[in-house]
């Protein structure tokens, strides 16, 4: 074994050195439980915790097998702190709703089923906003996360706590699920990758509705691309529990990530979508130096153009969005003393949700078939397409959403976060790669949209990009550095 071991390892080094019993899950394990102890107080990305004698004795099986012969997985011994969305069995799930204060499943998502045959040992969750509504992660069973380079801001949702624990490397890996951007968000504003992969990519089953709810997905996250291919390998493949999911070839997206050569590859640039999305002052202007490195690897950047109504893509968002979370949640609307427990945005869109029609679900449905379409046409001039990954910089966590961005009055608690729209409703991978700071010291990110289901090419361009700019390990949160 090393002479010392001590964090940080990136998840895809740690798997090996276990498997080639150069250091032992134990090891591991104490390790990050000892760098939870100290600086989870200081973000609170972590929470239901699972007892540290408890996971230590599951690390020692699982050296005993090793020592046995027996095979292990690929996330064998890591220690894995799950969503707060996702159910998980013998661990409270709570949503952060009250609603589910006391919650303990009797069954696990496929995910987590995924990451426990890996080898994974569950450790407890990660903090997210009510029902994972909002990229600002605070509710009001464990309050807000903190951003892990500055703790009095937030660190986006709302995969927050996923992000904030992977950036101050309290986990190797994190899992996160995106429906308005809530695996590119906190990416950006944590300095690390957070992946959207193509619709159906991985299978997602909440126990609810099957076949109509397309607009969430889970998907993986990481320090680097490489880590982040290694998780998606794992969460990624049909199942028959999620009737929409696809099959896919590979065994491992890590494969040959390197060997891409993206001389003479055409990038869109779609900035603020012709001024039509307001920015903070410095967001625009940061990611576009950022788009220098894309041009170092050998990419040709060019500005470019939806061809597609924004404010049309808005309103067809609204709608599906309303009769989604209307749809899972009018439950709870109907026992009046269940619905004045839900956060004011919760019964904003059930609201919502209650007045439309089938024929409006219908025309969203259209228009967003119509956006498919669209943007399949700008894949015919463009191989990837960029955009800025969220309009502003981490905010304070007291603040519950931005309601001006510039002068401009944000009219919804999401508005703010008009910019993964495109992406979400493509159903094409995108993915979060950090663009570096502001004076502030703040982060911020660039999406990378990739053609239908081209997931392993997007990571490939990713990978390079990051071989060239290497944010995460050039800029580590203030609190590591101390």
């Amino acid at each position: 074994m090393p002479k010392s071991f001590e964090l940080p390892w990136q998840a895809h080094q740690l798997v090996t050195l276990i498997a080639r019993r150069e250091i032992s899950c134990r090891e591991v394990m104490s390790a990050y439980l000892a760098r939870i102890e100290r600086l989870n107080p200081q973000v609170n990305a972590l929470i239901s915790l699972e007892p540290p004698e408890r996971l230590l004795a599951e690390a020692d099986a699982k050296d005993a097998s090793l020592a046995r012969g027996e095979p292990c997985g690929m996330l064998y011994g890591l220690p894995h702190a799950v969503k707060d969305l996702a159910l998980t069995k013998g661990i409270r799930t709570t949503f952060g709703s009250p609603l589910f204060k006391d919650e303990v499943p009797q069954q696990d998502s496929i995910m987590v089923e995924r990451l426990k045959a890996a080898g994974a040992i569950v450790i407890g969750k990660t903090n997210v906003p009510e029902f994972g509504m909002g990229s600002q992660t605070y509710n009001p069973l464990f309050g807000a996360t903190g951003n892990a380079y500055d703790p009095v801001r937030t660190a986006g949702g709302s995969s927050g706590g996923a992000a904030a624990a992977l950036a101050l490397q309290l986990v190797p890996l994190a899992d996160g699920s995106d429906m308005m951007g809530s695996l590119r968000n906190p990416a950006a504003f944590n300095n690390i990758i957070g992946m959207r992969p193509s619709q159906g990519r991985v299978p997602f089953d909440d126990g609810a509705e099957l076949f109509c709810n397309q607009l969430g997905y889970e998907g993986p996250m990481g320090r680097c691309v490489e880590d982040v291919a290694l998780l998606l390998s794992i969460q990624a493949g049909y199942h028959q529990r999620a009737p929409l999911s696809i099959s896919h070839a590979m065994a491992d997206f890590r494969t040959a990530l390197e060997q891409r050569d993206f001389s003479g590859a055409k990038l869109g640039w779609l900035a603020d979508m012709d001024g039509y999305l307001p920015m903070q002052s410095g967001v625009l202007e940061l990611c576009q130096s950022a788009l220098l490195d894309f041009q170092t690897i050998g990419c040709n950047i060019e500005p470019c153009s939806l061809n597609f109504s924004p404010q049309r893509l808005w309103d067809c968002w609204r709608v599906l969005r309303h009769w989604s979370v209307s749809g899972s949640l009018i439950k709870f609307w109907n026992n009046p003393l269940e619905r004045e427990q839900l956060k004011p945005e919760a019964q904003w869109e059930i609201e919502n949700g209650l007045k439309l029609s089938a024929l409006d679900v219908y025309q969203a449905s259209q228009t967003r078939s119509d956006w498919y379409r669209a943007i399949c046409a700008l894949f015919e001039q463009y191989d990837y397409l960029l955009l800025p990954s969220a309009q502003v910089f981490p905010f304070d966590k007291t603040v519950h959403w931005p309601k001006t961005i510039e002068g401009h009055s944000m009219d919804t608690y999401h508005r703010w976060m008009e910019v993964v729209i495109a992406g979400t409703l493509s159903g094409c991978p995108v993915i979060n790669v950090p663009a570096g700071f502001n004076e502030q010291g703040l982060p911020m990110g660039i999406q990378i949209i990739g053609p239908p289901q081209d997931d392993y090419g997007l990571l490939q361009l990713a990978f390079a990009y990051e071989q060239a700019t290497r944010w995460y390990q050039r800029r580590l949160p203030p609190l590591l550095a101390q």
